[in-house]
């Protein structure tokens, strides 16, 4: 089960069946299956606090990923934050949904195993990433 919360922040408007079957065919593709994902969306100040308690980082970020997975199934509780997906559209001059869509695969990607803590790695990810959002059907 997919669920998206709202924490300090106004839940955006996503067509969820849209998102969740994406999700579903994105984490397919690497033998996984969909668990219970919650991803919820937050302020900087929240994801801050987070990047804080959990990870001992005293950085903003656009996405904590906590993963429960088991097996082939994979779960997690997915931090998103939104006023740094607004500014990272800016910065990387696309829409604010498209930013939020990479952000949201993201995270999957991460629960499929997928890492991004070098420059390679990091590349690589943006490739997939790429990859998974060209499966995305409007």
């Amino acid at each position: 089960m997919i669920q998206f919360i709202a924490e300090e922040v106004e839940l955006p408007i996503l067509p969820k069946q849209k998102i969740n079957r994406w999700i579903k065919e994105t984490a397919a593709s690497y033998g996984k299956s969909i668990g219970e994902i919650a991803y919820i969306f937050c302020s900087d100040n929240r994801i801050l606090e987070v990047n804080k308690q959990f990870l001992n980082h005293d950085f903003f970020t656009d996405i904590i990923t906590f993963d429960n997975s088991e097996g082939s199934r994979i779960s997690g509780e997915l931090f998103i934050s939104l006023d740094t997906v607004k500014s990272n559209a800016e910065e990387f001059n696309v829409s604010y949904e498209q930013e939020l869509k990479r952000i949201i695969i993201h995270g999957i990607l991460h629960l499929c195993g997928q890492d991004d803590k070098t420059p390679e790695l990091r590349k690589e990810m943006t490739a997939k990433e790429d990859l998974a959002l060209g499966m995305y059907r409007e």
